[in-house]
């Protein structure tokens, strides 16, 4: 079995090296030292089991699973946290894997035998579930050709709905995620505002308000030529967001 370790902290490594060694001697190991980290080293191996620590700076565990959700094949996820009380039941009601530190060999070799593949969905769920002890996701992902591509969130300019997929747009390129506008609407609230049934802009990236020749509503977003349509039913949100930004 070939298996990732994933965890900023270099002596919680060490140790869970040291129980997986113990318990196998025959286990493939390597280790990363962050998500970004991670993502590298699983597009260019194939790992069985990925163990993955939860709170980590920069991109924390659960923004790294739903990026890894995206490889073919796909690994199977294990969590690894110090998480206690509330948030421990929420995984155990996702019905995700996950290892109490300090971890056990015992509970460490039932959960290699049961670990499973989780998607996006699930991962979604249990976002929501661990509410304030979670942090919002840094980057959209998609999957070119076998590899992931990391667009950040701050870069984005807005988001239009395209079919059953999303274009992510920002200063020169646009790509497709799968995923919808509403979950993106609901999880970036504060960031991106709906201006459309189609689209959503961000916030930071409006630089102003405008008419188009027949008087209809048009918003001037930064560094980008194409202006997004305001509908009429989201014109009054639209006016009070501009004007909550101090633009004319």
């Amino acid at each position: 079995m070939k298996i990732l370790i994933v965890d900023d902290e270099q002596l919680a490594r060490e140790r869970l090296v040291g129980v997986l060694n113990e318990a196998d001697p025959a286990f493939q190991i390597e280790q990363a030292t962050n998500g970004l980290d991670c993502l590298e080293k699983a597009q260019q191996e194939e790992f069985n089991v990925i163990l993955l620590d939860i709170r980590m700076p920069g991109m924390d565990g659960l923004e790294t699973a739903q990026h890894l959700s995206l490889l073919k094949p796909q690994p199977a996820i294990i969590f690894t946290t110090a998480y206690q009380d509330h948030a421990i039941e929420a995984f155990s009601a996702k019905a995700v894997d996950y290892l109490l530190k300090p971890i056990r060999r015992e509970r460490l070799l039932e959960s290699l035998e049961r670990a499973s593949f989780i998607n996006r969905a699930h991962l979604a769920e249990l976002n929501d579930s661990l509410g304030d002890a979670s942090a919002v996701r840094r980057y959209f992902s998609v999957n070119k050709q076998g590899t992931i591509e990391l667009i950040p969130v701050e870069e984005v300019r807005c988001l239009k709905a395209d079919q059953k997929y999303v274009s992510v747009i920002w200063p020169g390129q646009e790509s497709l995620i799968d995923e919808s506008l509403k979950s993106i609407e609901t999880e970036f609230k504060g960031q991106f505002l709906r201006v459309h049934r189609n689209a959503l802009v961000a916030l930071a990236h409006i630089e102003r308000l405008e008419k188009d020749t027949s008087g209809s509503l048009q918003i001037k977003l930064r560094d980008l030529d194409e202006k997004i349509d305001v509908s009429r039913r989201h014109v009054q949100e639209v006016r009070k967001a501009i004007k909550s930004l101090q633009l004319s």
